[in-house]
Parts: structure tokens; C-alpha cells; sequence
């Protein structure tokens, strides 16, 4: 598939890694539409992005938010080929810590956000992908998803989020194996420390201290890195079924 043509949802696609993605389908001549929850950075980004690209509020937990936003969006670009979740939240909390131990509810919320939700982008957009002409190679449709080093190497206060993009992974190999007879792949990407909206927050020296911890290049990745990684996986057909860490060859310490 070639970015010029690519027909695009991204959740969580407002900012961050989303946004780079929606930043990089773009300016290559595809279309982008934006699912995410906050409205006011969701219409600037689809100002910012130009007629390629339409905001549609979305609350990825929500299944029937879900189904109506893609199938908005595949109305609106004549169909869908890329799917990219982006969509989720990285709260810490210890299991049992100063203030008690973790409420269930706490972690149902970090599933339900991270994972489950990325469920329901994937499966909509599937369901699309699905009535798309087959091209040259049989192809129909990409989804990627995002995961985290956390699913490999979680530290102290991740147990409800090392859990959700633990599942991410291993739900990649299933599903691009239930999707191979519609011609659709499906490929995770786990970033290690990026310079999303969460980590420009901190102060500057925290960022950098953090970005010291990375063997090569020692500092924090960046969204069009991302962004470029996405771009691979929509353009090489051989890229199925797997997860491929983004990391910069870091290993994250138990703190």
C-alpha cells in the first residue's frame, strides 16, 4: 500500500503519535480522520492538518461510539485501508502502595482504555477493510496497533498498565491470523520513551535524565520516528504478525 492513496482512521490521533501519523499520511497525499476524545485539541489539529483530514470525537471504549465513528469516517474518504491505534493512557499505581492497595476499578479502567478499546477500533475497522477491492497482492487493509516496552520490561507502578499493552501484544499474531483470509495485516509497534504530550509535561531535566537511560540515540524518540515506522509498515507488505520494538535498545530498570 502507498501512503499517497491511504485512507486512514487514527485513534488518539489529536495529538502525540497519533498526530504525528495523521502529520505523515497527510503531507504524503492520504486521508486521515481523527478519533479521539478531546474535542478542543481535535478540531485544531483537523484545522491544522487542511481538507485531508476530519476530527471525529470518540470515546474508544464505547463500542457503538467506535462502530459509528469508523463507519463515518470510511463514508466520508470512500473507504478505509489503515487503521492505527494510538488511543490510551499510561496512569501508574503500585499494586498495594502508601495510600492501599490498587482499587479493581482502577485497573478495568487502564484495560478497558487500552486494550479493549484498541479491540474495538480493530475489529470496525476490519469490518470495513473487508469490502475493499483486493490490490495486486490480495492486500484489503493495515491496522497497527501500539503496545509499550512496558509490555516486556514494566516497572514499579505499571502492573495495570504493563497488563494492557501486555495484552496488545499478544493479541497481534491472532489477529493478523483471523484477518490473512481478508488480505488485512496487522502489526504492534512498542515505543520505549517518547516525547509525547505525558512526557512534555516534566520538567526539562527530568526529560533529559530519562533520555540519558537510552543506549543509542540517548535521548527521547520522537513522533515522526514513529510517524516513520507507521509509514514502513503501510508500504511493506511482509510485515505481519509481529511487534517491533522502537527503543532505541533500551531495557527499562524495575524504577
Amino acid at each position: 500500500m502507498q501512503l499517497d492513496t491511504t485512507r486512514a482512521i487514527i485513534s488518539g490521533g489529536a495529538s502525540g503519535l497519533g498526530l504525528a501519523v495523521a502529520e505523515c499520511i497527510v503531507a504524503a497525499g492520504g486521508q486521515a480522520a481523527l478519533l479521539d476524545v478531546n474535542e478542543t485539541t481535535g478540531r485544531a489539529a483537523e484545522t491544522a492538518l487542511g481538507g485531508r483530514a476530519k476530527f471525529i470525537a470518540t470515546d474508544v471504549t464505547s463500542e457503538d461510539a467506535v462502530n459509528a465513528a469508523v463507519a463515518s469516517a470510511a463514508q466520508e474518504m470512500g473507504g478505509l485501508d489503515v487503521a492505527v491505534n494510538c488511543a490510551g493512557v499510561g496512569w501508574p499505581k503500585r499494586l498495594v502502595g502508601k495510600e492501599g492497595p490498587m482499587p479493581g476499578e482502577f485497573f478495568r479502567k487502564v484495560i478497558e482504555i487500552n486494550l479493549v478499546g484498541t479491540l474495538l477500533v480493530c475489529k470496525a475497522a476490519a469490518v470495513e477493510m473487508q469490502k475493499n477491492v483486493p490490490n495486486g497482492e490480495g492486500e484489503r487493509g493495515v491496522i497497527i496497533m501500539t503496545a509499550s516496552v512496558a509490555a516486556f520490561d514494566g516497572q514499579i507502578g505499571q502492573v495495570a498498565y504493563a497488563a494492557s499493552k501486555g495484552g496488545v501484544v499478544g493479541m497481534t499474531l491472532p489477529m493478523a491470523r483471523d484477518l490473512s483470509s481478508s488480505g488485512i495485516r496487522v502489526v504492534t509497534v512498542a515505543p520505549g520513551l517518547f516525547l509525547t504530550p505525558m512526557m512534555a509535561a516534566l520538567p526539562v531535566e527530568a526529560q533529559d535524565s530519562l533520555g540519558k537511560q537510552v543506549p543509542f540515540p540517548p535521548r527521547l524518540g520522537h513522533p515522526p520516528e514513529y510517524a516513520s515506522l507507521v509509514r514502513q509498515i503501510i508500504e511493506n507488505p511482509m510485515l505481519n504478525g509481529e511487534t517491533i520494538r522502537l527503543d532505541g535498545a533500551i531495557r527499562m530498570a524495575p524504577r
